[in-house]
């Protein structure tokens, strides 16, 4: 199926896709903040600069988009045009993503993936559940956790 934007349009619409206070990511920070967290965002001194950082916890909190990391539910789709391109691009940030938690977990973070689709979407959790569930982990000894909408 041919785009149904011109090229110009297209690039237009791709360029306001954001990378940083997306949707998800504001409701994750909202709520926890309402319950008395703290963090930093986008800290520059960690690799990939996770969404959040929780220095008391020694924790992270990475909210990631499903197409943009290739999470294998229903909001992935690779698109039906470059699909030669687009599989290479999102193998390489799911690698980066990969290199990346291993070197935070290295260095003594504790790592919580939240999925989009755990916010959106016809699997998403309950919104009064995802924030909980959030503050619970940090409060925890988890190293890991990842969060995503059910099947």
């Amino acid at each position: 199926m041919a785009d149904v934007f011109t090229a110009s349009k297209r690039s237009e619409v791709m360029s306001r896709i954001r990378g940083r206070d997306t949707r998800p990511e504001l409701l994750v920070r909202r709520g926890l903040h309402a319950l008395g967290f703290r963090y930093r965002l986008h800290d520059k001194r960690l690799p990939g600069r996770p969404d959040l950082v929780f220095p008391r916890f020694g924790a992270v909190v990475l909210v990631n988009g499903c197409f943009w990391h290739g999470h294998e539910c229903h909001l992935f789709r690779l698109p039906g045009t470059r699909r030669e391109f687009w599989k290479e691009k999102i193998e390489a940030n799911q690698a980066r993503d990969e290199r990346n938690l291993h070197i935070l977990q290295d260095a003594g973070w504790r790592v919580m993936i939240v999925w989009e689709c755990s916010l959106k979407g016809r699997t998403r959790l309950a919104s009064t559940d995802v924030v909980p569930a959030i503050a619970e982990w940090l409060l925890g000894t988890d190293d890991f956790a990842e969060m995503s909408g059910y099947s």
